[in-house]
């Protein structure tokens, strides 16, 4: 703040900070740390009782210690925050850590306060050393949203947990568990959770949250894949931003709108459509993305319940202008896509 206004005249920087992954970009390896005795010991009990779980155990790279996390902080803010701002949205083939923070881990277990990360990032943009928009985006997730989401929790549970505005009643299919899918944003998104407890906020988002909403799986079911998977995910955080943010399930509560997407988004913010199997720019048919049909689906299942949200108002326009036979068309490839999915086939 600049006295009682912002710091360079405006509120947020979210316009500066949707650009999509470039070629050549020089990502830093994320802090990493040498398991101690105590961790060794811990995972040789969980690999002793619980080699079955989902996760992988090797390599441990996490910090432990207040000393650790205060040095992931550190190099968080020197290393990845200036360009934090730019690159936060975009999604690379083997790059799972990108510019990100990886502090979430160690703020919601209190390794780290809130105030402290903030105030090192405010610090780093009086230094000349991040610019505005990354300074700002990075303060807004830790002050704004993490706290809102926080309020959220407290305020409305218990019953906020049994939300299902949507009706969604699908159960969590196969993949999300084993990454056995042609639909190469999954695969890549749930490789790398398995491999490393985490995803950055868009994957989670806008590809796994993505296609959980436009799929309409139950909420219960996506909670709970969350709630397991992630080792930042403790309930008061991962349910609001789940049921609220990407499913939609709180009816408007805590987003204004259902965060749904076709393949276009996910091919403008990433470099994973190259390597799939389905064709992004095809709308249609066995090889087209399934994004893109069951984006618009979506919508026709739910017209009832969205159509009148003042942000959906464009896009329904669009769907009421759609002739009879596309709308078949959409109808027709989602029967067959989610057939192949009850039937646990690969798809």
């Amino acid at each position: 703040m600049d006295g009682k206004d912002p710091v360079g005249g405006q509120w947020n920087y979210d316009a500066e900070n949707r650009k999509p992954p470039k070629d050549g970009l020089n990502v830093p390896k994320p802090t990493a740390f040498e398991p101690d005795d105590i961790t060794q010991d811990v995972l040789k009990l969980v690999e002793a009782e619980f080699s079955d779980h989902f996760g992988v155990l090797h390599p441990f790279p996490f910090a432990v210690t207040r000393a650790q996390a205060l040095v992931v902080l550190e190099e968080f803010i020197s290393d990845r925050l200036p360009q934090f701002g730019d690159f936060q949205d975009a999604m690379v083939q083997n790059e799972p850590w990108m510019f990100h923070s990886h502090i979430s881990f160690y703020l919601n277990c209190g390794l780290l306060d809130p105030l402290e990360c903030i105030k090192a990032a405010e610090e780093a943009y009086h230094h000349g050393a991040s610019p505005l928009n990354a300074t700002e985006g990075f303060i807004r997730q830790v002050l704004g949203w993490r706290e809102y989401v926080r309020g959220i929790y407290w305020l409305k549970m218990p019953d906020y947990k049994g939300q299902n505005a949507l009706n969604a009643t699908r159960a969590l299919p196969d993949f999300y568990w084993t990454a056995e899918t042609q639909m190469n944003c999954l695969r890549q998104c749930v490789s790398e959770t398995k491999s490393n407890a985490y995803a950055h906020h868009i994957q989670r988002l806008m590809v796994l949250g993505n296609f959980a909403l436009i799929a309409g799986l139950h909420p219960d079911e996506v909670n709970e894949w969350y709630l397991l998977v992630y080792a930042d995910a403790y309930e008061w955080v991962e349910l609001p931003n789940v049921s609220g943010m990407v499913l939609f399930a709180d009816d408007g509560l805590l987003a204004s709108k259902p965060y749904a997407a076709s393949g276009a988004y996910i091919n403008r913010m990433s470099d994973y459509c190259k390597s799939c199997h389905y064709k992004v720019t095809k709308k249609n048919g066995p090889d087209a993305c399934p994004f893109n049909y069951l984006y618009w689906d979506f919508l026709i299942r739910n017209g009832e319940k969205l159509r009148n949200n003042p942000r959906m108002g464009l896009i329904y326009r669009s769907l009421q202008r759609m002739g009879d036979e596309k709308r078949a068309t959409i109808e027709a490839d989602s029967a067959r896509f989610f057939k192949a999915l009850d039937n646990h086939e690969k798809v």
